[in-house]
């Protein structure tokens, strides 16, 4: 495995959250998703009832993390793209994701999952230490 996969494994795995990124009816759309990181490949969780799984399934995706609003000097990024496929979890994988929302926009959280098999991946790092202001919320860089 390259060096930067390596590195945007080990930054998504402190991280619970994301954004994938695609197109529906023609039309590009970004949606959160909540990820595992699993034999090198990513795990997504999705609420069924919204239907964006129906989108990424078989699509090139991205999908992009970070911890930009954690007020740490160091501050990353990480995007990968890479087809997408409806998956089952193993119980490992699906325990991996800890509890699941209650509600998505007022209806019953059902989970749908999606694997993407990264195929491109990109990590930017931002040193904000040596600035006046660096980690506060907000401020920084």
């Amino acid at each position: 495995m390259p060096t930067d996969e390596i590195r945007a494994i080990e930054l998504l795995s402190r991280v619970s959250y994301g954004r994938v990124a695609t197109s529906m009816r023609a039309m590009p759309f970004v949606a959160p998703a909540r990820h595992v990181v699993a034999d090198g490949r990513v795990l997504l969780r999705m609420h069924r009832g919204l239907g964006y799984h129906r989108a990424c399934n078989g699509s090139v995706v991205a999908y992009g993390a970070d911890n930009c609003d954690s007020g740490a000097d160091h501050l990353w990024s990480v995007q990968l793209t890479g087809a997408a496929e409806i998956v089952e979890p193993t119980p490992e994988e699906r325990a991996a994701f800890g509890p699941e929302p209650v509600r998505v926009d007022g209806e019953p959280f059902t989970p749908v999952f999606l694997r993407i098999e990264p195929q491109f991946v990109t990590v930017h790092e931002l040193d904000c230490s040596g600035h006046a202001g660096a980690g506060t919320r907000g401020g920084g860089c």
